[in-house]
């Protein structure tokens, strides 16, 4: 395996010059690309999932490492974590790319870092992905039950998003239940799946949308009352109360927000708002945006527990995750009282824990 080189100082000024390190891996015998960024360690060592994806370029997969390592230092601070964001992407198309080697290989740059990064699963990747990773690094976490870790993080993701999504309710309609409320649901893999199941159970109406008509057939299978649109405008387009994005990022650009009739947005993908602005015209219209780092921290918090001395406890984490709820109320609450958008009072929120706690540790080296 190729030794990993760090991103050339033009790249890192320009794209994230608050990022602590970048580092590109390639490894030819596998076909290996991987990029990792690491946002912050000033709380901890950084932990985030291993995105496997066809970008179209390698600008393309840094620009989104770099805004994804970013976000998970926000939902690390946020959740209350000692720990900081970090993130990594491995460059091609997992359908067939996905390799034993070429996942072993990637153990190996893990590795190398010496624990500055902890990985997990994401879009594209597993964990019995991350059991293979395993294999080659002693900084992974989001394994299966088999294999000693808490197993799929998606469970606790949704189950996240769907707290935050009722104290959103509750901010915009004086209720915590979802009871009687159109939602619609963009994508409906793994966490979206999880979160149809919530909302069924909760008495809501949902609607929902993937590129992946496998995905769609499943979801109706098992929730024979979800209804399917053909397309992510077309569910934009219709008469909703709740809007939840659990793609990939980005959902939120003008065109969207300019037809969205949903009161509240809330939904479990990453880096939601396509531009800097977009939270103030969605306040603006009168939609109230729960920030998506605050409320998809479930995944986090339950791959976080893994690294309890005792071991993983699901019931553990999903307590945790429970907390959500509060967490959100607390950001809406503060919004309203700073007279400012929801995802500002979200990033001081995170920013004063990381200032805080983070001036007594500084640069993590494990």
């Amino acid at each position: 395996m190729t030794v990993p080189t760090p991103a050339t100082p033009s790249d890192v000024f320009e794209l994230g010059p608050d990022h602590e390190q970048v580092v590109f891996a390639h490894d030819p015998a596998t076909g290996l690309r991987a990029i990792v960024a690491i946002h912050s360690t000033a709380l901890g060592p950084a932990l985030g999932g291993t995105r496997f994806h066809p970008y179209p370029s390698t600008d393309a997969a840094l620009r989104d490492v770099l805004d994804l390592a970013r976000g998970m230092s926000y939902k690390a601070a946020l959740a209350g974590l000692d720990l900081g964001g970090g993130k990594a992407v491995i460059i091609g198309d997992p359908r067939t790319l996905k390799t034993e080697a070429l996942l072993r290989a990637y153990g190996r740059f893990v590795q190398s870092l010496g624990g500055r990064y902890r990985t997990a699963c994401d879009v594209g990747t597993t964990s019995a992905d991350m059991d293979l990773v395993a294999r080659e690094s002693d900084y992974v976490t989001g394994r299966t039950v088999a294999a000693g870790g808490a197993g799929d993080s998606s469970v606790l993701t949704a189950y996240g998003v769907f707290q935050g999504m009722r104290a959103a309710a509750e901010a915009t309609w004086g209720t915590d239940s979802l009871a009687g409320r159109t939602v619609g649901v963009a994508g409906v893999g793994k966490v979206g799946r999880h979160l149809v199941r919530h909302l069924v159970e909760d008495g809501a109406d949902v609607v929902v949308t993937d590129v992946w008509q496998p995905a769609l057939d499943r979801v109706r299978d098992e929730h024979p009352g979800v209804r399917a649109v053909a397309s992510a405008a077309e569910l934009v387009a219709s008469t909703l109360d709740v809007y939840a994005p659990c793609a990939l990022g980005g959902a939120l650009d003008d065109e969207v927000v300019e037809a969205l009739s949903a009161r509240v947005v809330c939904g479990a993908a990453n880096n939601q708002l396509a531009h800097p602005g977009i939270e103030k015209t969605l306040a603006d219209r009168g939609v109230l945006y729960a920030p998506d780092y605050c409320v998809n921290a479930g995944g986090l918090v339950q791959v976080a527990d893994e690294l309890h001395p005792a071991g993983p406890s699901f019931e553990r984490a999903q307590q945790r995750a429970g907390r959500i709820f509060e967490t959100t109320r607390e950001v809406l609450e503060r919004a309203v009282r700073d007279g400012v958008p929801p995802a500002h009072a979200a990033d001081r929120l995170a920013e004063a824990r990381m200032r805080d706690v983070g001036r007594l540790r500084g640069i993590w080296v494990g």
